[in-house]
């Protein structure tokens, strides 16, 4: 599996309701139930009119997939090559 970093631009999507929010990931789910074990969402960060998610795939097209049964835009997807923290920094 690969790791991805999805960007969706939704306007106002920093000023929703926790129930709109709720029922934004219950939405997801649902289409992450329906292409398993292909798709997987680790978490998303929310800024002001995008949303970045990161996800666990199989490919690019499997999160292409997501996009499309959830209805959820997917205006980037770059693939996650490597992580790098403070850490890094102390290890050999």
């Amino acid at each position: 599996m690969r790791k991805f970093m999805i960007e969706r631009e939704i306007p106002s999507v920093g000023s929703l309701e926790r129930t709109e929010m709720k029922a934004a990931a219950a939405k997801s789910n649902e289409a992450l139930a329906e292409l398993a074990p292909d798709v997987q969402w680790v978490q998303s960060y929310v800024t002001g009119d995008r949303t970045f998610c990161v996800y666990i795939a199989t490919d690019e097209d499997a999160v292409r997939r997501h996009a499309e049964i959830s209805g959820f835009p997917a205006n980037r997807i770059l693939e996650i090559r490597r992580t790098i923290d403070p850490t890094t920094s102390r290890t050999g």
